[in-house]
């Protein structure tokens, strides 16, 4: 019994030790597999960094108004005769607009006319009289005050005359009638609003720390959300006061409007342009990866040995400003790196790469002109939000770095 039970002991510990040694020695071979396999080099494209001319400015919404703008009103009370204009209609300085009823003062007028003309006539029948001698002073004086009191009271007829009759004050498009024929109005009743379309104001806001960026007659460029309209002019105001509540600076800009295309009160993306900077260096957005550590970038590395493929490193960059798909590397990466803009997500610190450009992704491709101010994240558009950007003048992914004007 001891004899059988001792045999079956040794056979159990037998066949344990086999499993145990059996599982050891399987993972030791996986391990020794796997650390001798080779990863295969991961497909990625790349820019090379160069340095490019960069044209800063700062970035801001804003609002469109006309240069020559106002809301018309009536300056006389009155039943509204006619009225003289139809919605939309080109008007130049001097058209009459509105014309409100005025029988009675021109009956007054005529009234007064005539008090006139016998007024002048008793004055120089007593100048006549003064001269002969036949006529004392104060009836002379008499006649003369009279005599003026007359054409007084013409002026002041035909200026209410003038009242009744409104008038473009400036050449412009007229929008659509608020008053009627037959309508009564009374002083201050706005009829129609005036609008000069050639020439638009832009205001917009910019930060405190901003202020004293800009100066008058600095470069202007505005687009439009609707229709891809741009146009081009100069600042000509900036608030000598910052808003205490917002700490921020107005500014208002002349552009040009010759196709009409820009409405007053229309929201606008506003680009103050500063002067060139040379030899900057600028990356596609998609070559940089951020994360709790910072910004980092891969820079492919030439081999050590012939037989070896290419490999990545992982550098750590200090970022500038930026604009559409492009931002400034201000450290961590010199001229003439070549930079990984696709695949990345699959790389690792000195992993093995080949380069294959075609991967290249379509936010690495340089910005049309005049994109660059409708590419800047919503948050820039709250109303005074601005900030200072930078746009190369030709981004570019693949072989060629980015040479720009933002």
């Amino acid at each position: 019994m001891v004899k059988r039970l001792f045999i079956a002991v040794i056979l159990l510990g037998l066949i344990v030790g086999g499993i145990v040694g059996f599982n050891l020695f399987r993972d030791k071979m996986i391990g020794e597999f796997f650390a001798g396999m080779t990863p295969a080099p991961v497909a990625v494209s790349v820019t090379v960094a160069e340095p490019i001319t960069w044209t800063p400015g700062l970035e801001a919404v804003g609002t469109a108004l006309a240069a020559q703008g106002v809301d018309l009103s009536v300056e006389a009370a009155g039943v509204v005769r006619d009225v003289l204009f139809e919605p939309n209609q080109q008007v130049s300085a001097g058209d009459q607009l509105v014309q409100i009823d005025d029988r009675i003062e021109q009956a007054d007028l005529a009234a007064a006319i005539a008090g006139q003309e016998l007024a002048e006539t008793e004055l120089a029948r007593s100048r006549t009289l003064q001269q002969r001698g036949v006529s004392t002073a104060n009836t002379l004086d008499t006649a003369e005050a009279t005599a003026t009191e007359a054409r007084s009271r013409v002026q002041s007829l035909r200026a209410v005359l003038e009242q009744k009759q409104s008038v473009a004050p400036f050449d412009g498009v007229i929008g659509i009638p608020r008053i009627e024929a037959g309508q009564y109005v009374t002083p201050g009743t706005i009829y129609a609003t005036l609008q000069d379309l050639d020439s638009m104001r832009v205001d917009f806001s910019l930060p405190e720390q901003e202020a004293g960026i800009v100066k008058i007659g600095m470069a202007v460029t505005v687009s439009s959300e609707v229709g891809g309209v741009t146009a081009t002019g100069k600042v000509t105001g900036i608030e000598p006061k910052i808003d205490p509540n917002s700490r921020l600076v107005t500014v208002r800009a002349e552009v040009e409007n010759p196709d009409t295309a820009i409405t007053p009160g229309q929201f606008l993306r506003v680009r103050v342009e500063l002067p060139v900077e040379e030899g900057v260096i600028a990356l596609p957005q998609t070559a940089v990866s951020s994360n709790l550590y910072g910004d980092s970038v891969y820079i492919v590395r030439a081999p050590t040995a012939e037989d070896e493929p290419e490999r990545v490193e992982q550098v750590f960059v200090t970022l500038g400003r930026r604009t559409g798909s492009v931002i400034e590397i201000r450290d961590g990466v010199e001229a003439g790196d070549r930079v990984v803009n696709a695949g990345q997500n699959r790389l690792s610190g000195n992993a093995a790469v080949t380069i294959d450009n075609t991967v290249a992704p379509v936010a690495a491709a340089a910005p049309a002109p005049g994109e660059a101010a409708a590419a800047e994240t919503e948050a820039a558009a709250e109303p005074g939000a601005a900030e200072t950007e930078a746009a190369p003048a030709a981004p570019g992914a693949g072989d060629a770095a980015p040479a720009a004007s933002e």
